[in-house]
């Protein structure tokens, strides 16, 4: 989609709106401090958001920044969520995601170290949606033993089974696929525990996806690879079908964004996969690596709303911004990345 459909689309969702005095009015970012992969929770109407810290500790020692807010534009600060595992400062700590179930919220993230890239999903507990979350001592197992094991998202499906998405790496190219980082659905038995039968979700095919060129690998010797990368999952269901929502490219770059693949089951087949980022991407001299994002619905219980990281002017920290969802005769699209003030309404669902 062009920059002048997105800004079609904003003004149509404006013109559909209700009366000014019940908009909500924001300007990106809605949270200007460091705020990577925006992992969002709803629960009993608050939505709470984690974001990597990556070898960084807060000021309470902790890792993994937790923001509250009730209307997705006014955010609280509650320090972070998880007490590290380990004493090792090598570590990072990327991608969080909180689910809860049966009264427990289950903090799913990604640790490991950048040297070697290896990393692994484990999964930590709490009572409360602010934590403190405490690790529960055991990783989980991807069925074909993946190295590069992140960006895990946890799904339930309308009959209460969960399923758990996340990315790892493939180094084939049969069939057209590409190099590269790409996602992969399981059943989780319970919430700390995988089917381990790994289904794919969606590899790499189109040259936006291009992470680096000949890139060593350290974890395959340093062999060279026009590496790709399509990673930070999220579904939505909608009208029966099953959306999974991913970001792909470099994440340092305007290439960066989201697309979506579609399928009528949960465990797949996927298709539909895009040639560019339909949903949303950068804009040159403008917003840079918008993406890695969670999708809520606004405080209308109508509105789905893209919770999504972009770079700060400088490159120094990745802020995070919202923008709403319009499902559209051609699929979904993000109104955004948007940088002006806008009213958070209704978008118009077509």
């Amino acid at each position: 989609m062009t920059r002048a459909c997105s800004i079609v689309f904003a003004l149509l969702a404006l013109a559909g709106a209700a009366s000014a005095e019940e908009r909500a009015t924001y300007t990106n970012p809605v949270y200007s401090g460091g705020m990577p992969d925006p992992g969002v929770l709803v629960h009993e109407g608050t939505y709470y958001a984690f974001g990597t810290t990556g070898a960084d500790r807060l000021a309470d020692g902790r890792v993994f920044r937790v923001l509250s807010s009730t209307d997705l534009v006014n955010w609280t600060d509650h320090g972070g969520a998880l007490a590290p595992p380990t004493d090792d400062n090598n570590k990072q700590y990327w991608a969080p995601e909180v689910a809860y179930h049966d009264g427990v919220f289950y903090l799913y993230y990604s640790v490991g170290t950048l040297h070697d890239l290896n990393f692994e999903i484990r999964v930590a507990t709490s009572d409360s949606p602010l934590g403190p979350y405490k690790d529960n001592g055991l990783p989980l197992e991807d069925g074909a033993g993946a190295p590069f094991f992140i960006d895990g998202h946890p799904y339930e499906d309308d009959d209460g089974q969960w399923y758990f998405f996340y990315a790892k790496d493939f180094t084939d190219t049969d069939a057209g696929f590409r190099a590269g980082t790409g996602i992969v659905v399981d059943r989780l038995i319970d919430m700390t525990e995988l089917a381990g039968d790994p289904k794919v979700v969606v590899r790499a095919r189109h040259d936006w996806t291009l992470f680096e060129a000949n890139r060593a690998m350290p974890m395959l010797g340093d062999k060279m690879f026009d590496w790709h990368t399509i990673e930070a999952p999220w579904v939505v269901k909608r009208d029966g079908k099953y959306y999974c929502f991913y970001s792909g490219s470099n994440f340092g770059t305007t290439n960066y964004g989201v697309d979506y693949v579609v399928a009528d089951s949960v465990m797949g087949d996927y298709s539909d996969q895009g040639r560019y980022a339909r949903v949303l991407r950068g804009v040159t001299d403008l917003v840079r690596g918008p993406g890695h994002h969670s999708i809520v619905k606004a405080t209308d219980g109508k509105t789905d709303v893209a919770v999504y990281h972009a770079w700060d002017p400088n490159m120094t920290r990745r802020e995070m911004c919202i923008d709403p969802i319009v499902w559209t005769p051609y699929g979904p699209r993000c109104v955004g990345p948007t940088v002006a003030p806008v009213e958070l309404t209704p978008a118009i669902q077509r």
